[in-house]
């Protein structure tokens, strides 16, 4: 047990006071995340959407998200991660207020659209930022606790938004609300004021001056394939946002505190493991053994649901995506961080984040129509497919980064 102890001692051992900081915006604003995993649900239940408008509904969504990741890296290289950052908390907050208010199809579409193009500006910012703020030597570990952050409120924000949908949908909404306007507050309190580190200021300077360093992200064919595997990636797990729900909910039978618990599992696991599982396995392996060995166990956890073996299974099934999320995300950050100079980093960055936002045009809308009109065990025996394909693209790609 002392050894145990010490272990998680030394995984957050190093880790600047600025990315705890941005760790507990993080944590903040992710403990409401209500919305997201109970709206394909809301659409179908209180809406009484059918599954095709569930899908284009979500893949608004994702359209939203690919056009804020890339607003929000050009606008972090020009304006600064911190007024991005600031202003796309503030002014989702009175979109969440509204957005129980517009119930048809086509408003609803147009009002997701514009609350997750001005929520995600929010992503490539705070990356840069974590960038910014920590440490060289723990730059993944600095990933990792945002992520945990993110996690342990997706642990919460599940969870609370299961027994508020039991009460109205509408609740899950004014939640977020009130997530996202705290943790508008804790930002502006904790970084209105402060610097980048020292150290990384300097190297920006000295970058800016050596200007043919600076690659152009969009130019970069080595990195334009690793963020291809990325959004097959983010099509295949992110089913766990779209249809998954849907499955625990039609097949399974589970109800809104049910599924809420079960999904907000994962944000516990992860806030359990993560850190000791990325401090053992990064000074063991490279980031390409770890995100092949990742992408495969994620694929894994899903051909376990075309087995509907009871609750149980269910849980066992979460935790091994669990297990492949965390050998996979935190390292898709630290390599496109890697590659970019500090003048590039909202650029790379953005790109990034717009690979895993790109895939949510698509994914939800090929995911429901999978599932309606071939069942959702091909579903996961698709998904399960392309996780194995997306592992060996990484193999292959991550050699020539």
């Amino acid at each position: 047990m002392k050894k145990l102890v010490q272990l998680y001692i030394n995984s957050y051992r190093g880790l600047s006071t600025e990315a705890w900081l941005l760790a507990l915006v993080m944590l903040i604003n992710r403990t409401g995340s209500m919305v997201i995993p109970f709206l394909s649900m809301y659409m179908a239940s209180e809406l009484h959407f059918n599954k095709a408008q569930v899908g284009m509904v979500l893949g608004c969504f994702g359209l939203g998200s690919v056009c804020g990741s890339w607003l929000g890296g050009w606008l972090t290289d020009r304006l600064g991660n911190f007024r991005v950052q600031a202003t796309s908390l503030l002014l989702t907050v009175p979109i969440f207020v509204i957005l129980p208010q517009f119930r048809t199809f086509e408003s609803l579409a147009g009002m997701i659209f514009l609350l997750t193009l001005i929520a995600d500006t929010f992503r490539p910012a705070n990356s840069v930022a974590v960038a910014r703020y920590a440490k060289p030597e723990n730059l993944t570990k600095a990933y990792s606790l945002n992520r945990m952050a993110v996690n342990l409120g997706f642990s919460v924000g599940p969870a609370l938004g299961g027994f508020l949908a039991m009460i109205s949908y509408s609740w899950i909404f004014y939640g977020n609300a009130i997530a996202a306007l705290s943790a508008a507050v804790v930002f502006l309190i904790f970084f209105r004021n402060r610097k980048p580190r020292s150290t990384i200021h300097m190297q920006r300077k000295e970058e800016k001056v050596v200007a043919k360093d600076d690659r152009n992200a969009y130019l970069d064919p080595p990195f334009i394939v690793f963020n291809i595997f990325c959004c097959l990636f983010s099509m295949a797990f992110f089913q766990l946002l779209s249809t998954v729900p849907l499955y625990y909910k039609e097949v399974i039978q589970l109800s809104e505190v049910q599924i809420g618990m079960l999904l907000g599992f994962n944000g516990f696991s992860i806030v359990v493991f993560e850190m000791l599982l990325v401090h053992g396995v990064e000074r063991r392996f490279t980031p390409r053994q770890v995100m092949i060995f990742g992408t495969a166990i994620a694929g894994a956890s899903y051909f376990m649901l075309s087995f509907p073996l009871g609750i149980a299974w269910l849980y066992g099934a979460m935790f091994i995506l669990c297990v492949g999320e965390m050998l996979t995300l935190p390292f898709t950050a630290t390599i496109s961080a890697s590659r970019a100079t500090p003048n590039t980093q909202g650029a790379y960055m953005g790109f990034n984040s717009l690979a895993f936002a790109s895939a949510n045009i698509f994914s939800p809308y090929l995911g429901t129509y999978i599932a309606e009109h071939f069942g959702y065990q091909n579903l996961w025996l698709g998904t399960a497919g392309a996780l194995i394909f997306t592992s060996i693209g990484f193999s292959w790609i991550l050699k020539k980064l």
